[in-house]
């Protein structure tokens, strides 16, 4: 038993996580609980010494210190505010007025307002519920049909993911190693392709199923003319303007990250003195929520530490290089079968989940490969994004059907989700055949180096300055005893 043990450590205990989160233990404690475990069932047989778990405060330390991770409550306080301030419930109603005339026109507005929040706010359930809970039931009022309204606003909500100054990214950009500003560039195009093929979906109904998405009758739009154009300008300046501040300053390299994230909050909290909106109460309840957010973050991520430390530690690494690099079709056979696993994982795992558990484990064998890992973080970004649209654990749904009214069935939220989630999978194969939906906005040109598409994507440098991660215990990790490698593992 004790050689079978020591021969299979690493399958065994990477089943035995998934074996914890699939009975629905919480994260944070599944990954601390089998990483302590099998820490220390490796030093009873022989495998660890006691060293690999002395690293563990240094790396605890490393993650507080880490700069990168300051954006994720600057950002997090900024769509937070920004969205208790009514900015939702104004551009909606804006949007909404402005193409109200057309076939479709409350989906189109709700797909652009959930592009602008995503550009603002960076938080999916902010916008999702935002959205569900002022256009939702205008929608069903004018006769939509409640799956394709239900669908256009979870899959809206869920741009947050990918259009920056998304979370995801940022922490992506840490467990990859890259600079923040990079996995912003990267991302812009991609989420602006995919809103359009959001906006492709309504246009194709209300071409071939028009009583799906009838127009505003005159009544409704109580706007016109000036008074129009005055609300336009009213509404959607002050967003666009603080847009342009913190991800222009970014892109444009006047600001890191994380001085973009509080520029932001304190021009969030700007726009909602102007409107009249800032108190006590709206302040306290944007903190209380951005602490949550960013303590689930940082425990996760803590939690993730035990467990790599000890996978690594007993030739984890190794084990998931051996099964990868095998794999027949080279980089683009990686590609799909990746993807395909992240794809199914999202069915049960959130995208924090899969980022810190099976990301760390895929880059170093597509770096290997020879992809950048810019353009793989955005790839798995997209891909990710579907673990919020999948029926019928996708997080979007949820936060939809706690705001949707009773007259929509559950069934029906689900239906109309399937489309988007295929729009997604498309949008997949998009970035795969065209890397330079990514690549084009990066700041070094990719060279190519073959015929297939994935193959002329060189590794980026990691850069000092903005975004480049901190020294923490990773160089002392690498001083640390190791197995040495098993043939067949």
């Amino acid at each position: 038993m004790a050689e079978f043990l020591i021969a299979n450590m690493a399958p065994i205990m990477f089943t035995a996580l998934l074996l914890f989160l699939l009975i629905g233990y919480p994260v944070t404690f599944s990954l601390a609980a089998v990483g302590m475990t099998f820490g220390l069932l490796g030093m009873e047989l022989g495998l660890l010494t006691p060293n690999l778990l002395q690293a563990f405060p240094d790396r605890v330390f490393g993650i507080m210190k880490n700069e990168i991770l300051l954006a994720i409550p600057f950002f997090t306080f900024m769509g937070l505010v920004l969205e208790r301030s009514g900015m939702a419930e104004d551009l909606l109603d804006t949007i909404g007025q402005l193409f109200g005339g057309v076939r479709g026109g409350l989906a189109y507005a709700v797909i652009f307002v959930g592009a602008l929040l995503a550009a603002t706010t960076g938080v999916v359930a902010a916008s999702v519920i935002a959205m569900g809970l002022i256009s939702l039931p205008i929608m069903l009022r004018y006769g939509y049909d409640r799956a394709l309204a239900s669908g256009v606003i979870a899959a809206a909500g869920t741009l947050a993911q990918i259009i920056p100054p998304s979370l995801v990214l940022i922490v992506m950009a840490d467990v990859l190693g890259r600079s923040v500003g990079d996995m912003y560039k990267g991302a812009f195009i991609p989420g602006l392709v995919l809103t359009g093929l959001y906006v492709g979906w309504v246009f194709l109904n209300t071409i071939f199923r028009p009583h799906l998405a009838p127009a505003l009758p005159p009544e409704a739009r109580t706007l016109r003319g000036w008074k129009l154009f005055q609300r336009v300008i009213v509404a959607m300046v002050p967003p666009l303007a603080l847009i342009f501040l913190v991800l222009g300053s970014i892109f444009i390299g006047w600001a890191t990250p994380t001085e973009g994230g509080a520029l932001g909050g304190v021009g969030a909290l700007g726009l909602a003195l102007v409107k009249g909106k800032l108190d006590m109460t709206l302040l306290r309840q944007s903190m209380e929520a951005t602490a949550k957010i960013t303590s689930f973050v940082i425990f996760i991520l803590i939690g993730s530490s035990v467990f790599s430390l000890v996978f690594r530690g007993v030739n984890g690494d190794l084990w998931v290089e051996h099964l990868l690099l095998n794999l027949p079709g080279g980089a683009l056979g990686f590609l799909i079968i990746v993807n395909l696993l992240v794809f199914l994982l999202a069915f049960f795992l959130d995208f924090f989940e899969i980022s810190f558990i099976i990301l760390p484990l895929l880059a170093p064998v597509a770096e290997k490969l020879g992809i950048d890992l810019v353009w793989f973080g955005i790839l798995m970004g997209v891909n990710m994004q579907t673990s919020f649209m999948h029926p019928p654990f996708g997080f979007a749904l949820f936060y939809l059907r706690s705001v949707a009214p009773p007259v929509v069935r559950t069934s029906e939220i689900y239906w109309g989700a399937v489309p988007f989630v295929v729009i997604q999978v498309i949008m997949v194969t998009l970035i795969i055949a065209f890397p330079a939906l990514v690549t084009i906005g990066l700041d070094r040109p990719v060279q190519s180096n073959g015929p297939t598409p994935v193959q002329f994507l060189a590794p980026l440098e990691n850069r000092s300055g903005a975004g480049s991660p901190p020294e923490d215990a990773a160089d002392l990790f690498k001083q640390l005893p190791r197995l040495p490698p098993k043939q067949g593992n």
